[in-house]
């Protein structure tokens, strides 16, 4: 039963100050809840007693009935939505994007949810953007706003260990401003049905010190190096995969999920597969079973040796 108040992705576990404040406004919900659940019980328990009933003329019977409706109808639903507001939109207004007091600069990076993977862009990255997919790092002890939007259907931002879920719908960018206390690995969720591979659709979130998430932008500001060992994988990415995937330095594909430092993930699949060695050529034959309708064609008319050298090409990507 208590499975669910630690690991990556409990919002009971916080790391970062909203999503402490989300925290502690839950436990506050759940103890006012338990309380009033209790009291309404043991009335109920109470007015359903055996014994005799007392005798009271119709205009009594009048009078308790108001004071029910008036008590528990419109004082209780009312005391507990305006405490509920009091606590609840402070925490709720500190996530929003508003100027810091000491003008500090706010990190800016942008997700964009797909069915079912995730964009991420770090637009004012020193040195020109940077494009990842499925994994999202972030600078620890400083706030971050997150630009989030939809690509196809509504998806929803959810990092819970770090604050409250945003939607990303299409066409409207929305903000949310997250900060992690701590360096660490974080799990995060689409927290939106978007299909029949929503559940398969988690992002890799690592907060790291500033130094640390300086330089692994500036790896990714310079296209990974090419060795000629691969040039017949190369030649073969580009005649099948180039025009959706993008690849610093080969391609530009923008349909699927950038490339370039794919070598370096911890997954595939937005989270479906464990990067290991071996383990994009065993994705390219069988993606279509590990994630059923993933709008990456099948490859049944390259080889199964073809789809090796591709694979450990694409291992190769790291900065």
């Amino acid at each position: 039963m208590l499975v669910g108040c630690s690991g990556d992705r409990s919002i009971l576990d916080p790391a970062g100050q909203a999503a402490r404040e989300v925290a502690w406004l839950w436990w506050g919900m759940l103890a006012f809840s338990t309380v009033v659940l209790v009291v309404i019980t043991a009335l109920w328990l109470y007015a359903f007693r055996g014994g005799r009933r007392v005798a009271r003329s119709s205009r009594d019977e009048q009078r308790i009935a108001r004071r029910w409706i008036i008590g528990g109808g419109l004082l209780l639903p009312g005391l507990s939505i305006v405490l509920l507001l009091a606590f609840g939109v402070p925490v709720g207004q500190r996530m929003l994007p508003l100027p810091l007091p000491d003008g500090q600069q706010v990190e800016r990076i942008e997700v964009t949810g797909h069915q079912w993977w995730w964009e991420v862009r770090y637009p004012d990255a020193e040195g020109g953007e940077v494009v990842t997919s499925n994994q999202l790092m972030m600078p620890v002890g400083e706030p971050v706003d997150f630009h989030v939007t939809g690509a196809d259907v509504i998806h929803a931002f959810w990092i819970p260990r770090l604050g409250g879920k945003i939607d990303m719908i299409p066409g409207r960018t929305n903000v949310i401003r997250l900060e992690a206390d701590a360096s660490g690995v974080f799990g995060a969720q689409c927290a939106e049905f978007c299909g029949a591979q929503h559940t398969n659709m988690q992002l890799h979130v690592e907060a790291m010190p500033r130094d640390d998430f300086n330089a692994w932008l500036a790896e990714r500001q310079a296209p990974p190096e090419q060795s000629d060992d691969h040039q017949a994988a190369r030649d073969t990415f580009v005649e099948h995969c180039a025009s959706c995937h993008r690849v610093a330095g080969v391609s530009d594909g923008q349909q699927g999920p950038d490339l370039s430092d794919i070598g370096d993930r911890v997954s595939l699949g937005a989270g479906r597969l464990a990067m290991e060695e071996g383990a994009i050529a065993h994705w390219l034959r069988h993606h279509q079973q590990l994630k059923p309708g993933n709008r990456m064609p099948s490859h049944d008319h390259l080889d199964a040796e073809t789809l090796d050298a591709l694979g450990a090409w694409l291992e190769t990507l790291s900065p």
